[in-house]
């Protein structure tokens, strides 16, 4: 029988909603130094602001509040320069690339609503340096945590209007409520706005499950102060402790959508994959498939948070033939993994630490770091494979297996047999 194992949850429990500065505040009562903080977002190289962070009371509610102080001179960024930004920054490649999804989903819903395009939507304060701030900060600070495993209550929804760069708003205000796509909402009697577009989006992103509160052995407890005083503690809390998964594995629901498509050459299937990986898919597989009259085809399947689903359909609709998509909620049962950085001879290399049943890891390169390192060397990919897994499991005290080493080949990690399609730093499929 396989033992159970622990792996560190963060539950966030929206008792007022969720914001940008309620997250920040709520991780560092919770236990995140303050001093951590601040040195994960000064790896933003921005000077355009500088943190107060504050105990205070929300209705007899000892709770921290984060303010990120924006200089008067900071320039306001689109996403070509927030993207910039992250991926400029020392942040780890983990948190680059939530980010920039985060970013791009924004856009989208702004874009969306303002009938524009995302490469020309004005953000308004969305694309101000707190913005940068408020998600990096959560990112990094989970990662500082060690959290492996992120549930989150349903979205509270308040009512009534706000004023915005456009006037007078309605609340939801309508970026956040498209951002929460997917994910369980509830309403409010509450007249304010609770969950704005930088809580439903970096929340939606993160989360593994939504519901109550996953058994778990309980370590830590923090609360996150919002700026307005309400007739409720105006609060998120955060629930950290050890909880158990099956056998060790993360459990999460997800939505796999699927299409058949017959009439469209490789290159545009290729093409229409890459699209979806960057689209925010987990997985794509492309199956060889014979459809209606004998002709040959592929079934097109995609795997994807619920928050992203719609997206993907929409991208399926407008970059292939299909004229429909299957869509069906699945659960996987995935290992727990992190990313690591190694220095190797051949240079900076990625892997993927995942645990095993038991207690065991297994080191997995990235394919790209090694395909580059072995163009630049000259050194065929099975070699850099070898020797990335060997240095990987020193460097970080993992056992390691020669004979592991040795099954690789040349394409693991970037194609399967049946058409699986990652770019680098992006989930393996389970």
């Amino acid at each position: 029988m396989l033992p159970i194992l622990s792996m560190r949850t963060a539950y966030f429990d929206c008792i007022a909603g969720a914001s940008g500065d309620m997250m920040l505040g709520a991780l560092v009562d919770a236990g995140l130094p303050a001093a951590e903080l601040e040195a994960e977002l000064a790896k933003l190289h921005l000077k355009d602001f500088h943190l107060h962070i504050k105990r205070v009371s929300k209705n007899a509610f000892s709770a921290v509040k984060v303010d990120v102080h924006v200089h008067d001179d900071a320039p306001e960024r689109h996403l070509a320069d927030i993207r910039r930004v992250v991926e400029d920054s020392k942040l780890s490649d983990r948190v680059k690339e939530t980010a920039i999804r985060i970013f791009t989903r924004i856009c989208e819903a702004e874009a969306a609503i303002h009938d524009s395009t995302v490469d020309k939507v004005h953000l308004h304060e969305v694309g101000g340096v707190d913005a940068i701030v408020d998600v990096c900060g959560a990112l990094a600070g989970l990662e500082a945590l060690g959290i492996e495993q992120v549930r989150v209550s349903p979205f509270p929804l308040g009512r009534g209007f706000v004023t915005g760069a456009h006037g007078q708003i309605p609340l939801p205000a309508p970026a956040a409520l498209s951002l929460m796509k997917g994910c369980p909402v509830a309403g409010s009697s509450i007249d304010a706005e609770l969950v704005t577009p930088t809580g439903a989006a970096v929340l939606s992103e993160v989360a593994d499950g939504f519901g109550p509160i996953p058994a778990m052995t309980l370590e830590s407890i923090g609360y996150g102060a919002g700026s307005n005083d309400l007739e409720i503690p105006n609060v998120l809390r955060l629930i950290t402790g050890q909880s158990a998964g099956t056998s060790g594995l993360l459990t999460e629901t997800l939505v796999q959508l699927e299409t058949n498509l017959d009439d469209e050459s490789p290159e545009l299937v290729a093409h229409l994959a890459g699209r979806l990986m960057e689209t925010g898919a987990l997985d794509v597989s492309v199956v060889p498939a014979q459809m209606k009259k004998g002709r040959p085809g592929v079934l097109l399947q995609v795997l994807s948070k619920p928050s992203h689903a719609d997206s993907l359909a929409h991208l399926l609709f407008h970059e292939s033939s299909t004229l429909g998509v299957r869509r069906r909620e699945v659960q996987r049962d995935s290992l727990p993994r992190r990313s690591e950085a190694v220095e190797t001879k051949y240079g900076r290399i990625r892997v993927k630490i995942a645990t095993l049943p038991g207690g065991p890891s297994r080191v997995t390169p990235e394919y790209e770091d090694c395909r580059q390192a072995a163009e630049e060397h000259g050194i065929p990919l099975r070699e850099i494979y070898h020797h990335v897994e060997h240095e990987a499991a020193h460097a970080l005290n993992l056992p390691h297996s020669h004979e592991h080493g040795s099954s690789h080949s040349a394409d693991h990690g970037h194609a399967h047999e049946h058409g699986h399609s990652h770019p680098p730093g992006e989930q393996d499929p389970a």
